[in-house]
């Protein structure tokens, strides 16, 4: 059984499993082309203040795109390089995809970005492939049928004490209209648990989560490539996820928690 089989082996919708095979594809070609250009001269273009995209970025969302296209075509792909600025939540079943989620730690050879692709059904995670290429790590999952890491089935912790957790949280691109915000979350947070990550990609953050590495996730100003993928993993992996209000996610939510469950509350009362 190659690779991309195994990732399907534990879907038990058929045409989910197909599914789930088209988005793995995906991910490991792109993740492939980002893994080859890696560390070599690139062109940086400014989104925004802080906000990077590379040609590394274009390349792996074209591939992806091309690849679903063959593998399940129909369906529409939104995808953050060639997404415009007015989302509205699709109905019906669409592809979510971020070709390369820690476009600034690639940009500076920092080895801990990740492909994200989701099938979102109604605005609903179905099924979720997180890749991160230099660790060659690929999280799976399909809804009802668990949280998957290279063929070995993946659990949230059991950490039930704060100071015994170890949490991360992201910065949004748009630093200075929440920085008063974030610095009273981080002076709430600290005093309270082991100690605070910051990954700089949201998806490798959920996926930590959903694996154990981390015990809880935070931050706002998301889009929906950002965690689409990410929320159903973590969830399909025993952890919950919601809004900073404690209402259930939703995929064009702006804000996000995620952890192992028992901790919920405790933080959802920190973040407050």
């Amino acid at each position: 059984m190659n690779r991309v089989s195994s990732a399907t082996a534990h879907c038990q919708n058929k045409e989910m499993a197909l599914f789930m095979q088209a988005a793995a594809r995906a991910a490991l070609t792109a993740g492939s082309i980002v893994r080859e250009l890696y560390g070599k001269p690139h062109t940086i273009q400014m989104k925004g203040p802080i906000n990077l995209v590379t040609e590394s970025d274009l390349a792996a969302e074209t591939a992806i795109i091309a690849s679903l296209n063959e593998d399940a075509p129909g369906i529409a792909v939104l995808a953050e390089e060639s997404a415009d600025d007015n989302l509205k939540e699709p109905e019906g079943r669409v592809w979510v995809v971020d070709p390369l989620d820690g476009t600034t730690n690639f940009a500076h050879g920092l080895p801990l970005f990740a492909v994200s692709i989701a099938l979102l059904d109604d605005g609903v995670p179905q099924v979720g492939v997180i890749y991160c290429p230099m660790q060659d790590e690929l999280f799976t999952c399909c809804r009802g049928g668990g949280s998957w890491l290279d063929g070995r089935e993946i659990r949230v912790t059991e950490t039930r004490f704060l100071l015994e957790s170890l949490v991360a949280t992201g910065f949004p691109y748009d630093i200075y209209t929440y920085l008063d915000t974030i610095l009273r979350q981080l002076k709430a947070v600290l005093p309270k648990v082991r100690d605070i990550r910051r990954c700089g990609a949201a998806a490798v953050d959920l996926a930590y989560v959903a694996c154990g590495r981390l015990d809880g996730f935070w931050e706002m100003d998301l889009k929906p490539w950002d965690t689409a993928a990410g929320w159903l993993l973590v969830e399909e992996a025993g952890g919950k996820v919601t809004g900073f209000d404690g209402r259930p996610y939703s995929s064009f939510a702006r804000k996000i928690l995620a952890s192992n469950g028992v901790l919920h509350s405790n933080l959802l009362e920190l973040l407050s």
